[in-house]
């Protein structure tokens, strides 16, 4: 399989894409290391180019106040069923308005099972494109994300900044 890899300059950090030949995102992330995003992929591709992708004017909208123009971008997820009908969740969540892990876990239909919707969040690949930071622990605070928290807190702030001037 073919695909292309390109980093972007974005507020919070370089932001590198990982897209397959159909245009669908199968990793991202907030980091310049692109072997850092092919880690995050399970059968990562043999032929990695460097290119522009269609899913960088998505990020850069994002980035610009269009907290949707990631909604429409197509990912290629990796996984068991249980984690591609959470990532599927996941994109479901509305800017500015975080789940908790166990509203998270309720949402997938299993209200006792908050530790494996808290891993769902863990392994997702296309970071952004299925927002995991939209997922809190019970208390408020912000938890874990792959990027670093100080991300996690920029992005949620972004959200819900782009609410309020919506």
């Amino acid at each position: 399989m073919t695909a292309t890899i390109q980093t972007l300059d974005t507020p919070d950090g370089p932001f590198t894409l990982l897209v397959d030949a159909r245009q669908r995102v199968l990793a991202s992330g907030w980091t310049g290391d692109q072997r850092a995003v092919l880690g995050r992929v399970p059968a990562p591709p043999a032929d990695v180019r460097e290119s522009d992708t269609d899913a960088a004017a998505a990020v850069h909208a994002y980035y610009a106040g269009d907290l949707a123009a990631i909604d429409t971008v197509a990912v290629a997820a990796q996984g068991t069923a249980f984690q591609l009908e959470g990532w599927a969740a996941l994109r479901r969540i509305t800017p500015g308005h975080p789940l908790s892990y166990s509203e998270f876990a309720a949402e997938l239909g299993r209200p006792t099972a908050v530790r494996a919707a808290a891993s769902i969040c863990a392994r997702n690949a296309p970071a952004l494109f299925v927002p995991c930071h939209r997922v809190l622990r019970g208390d408020g605070s912000l938890g874990g994300f792959a990027w670093g928290t100080d991300v996690k807190r920029s992005l949620l702030a972004r959200e819900a900044a782009g609410i309020l001037r919506g």
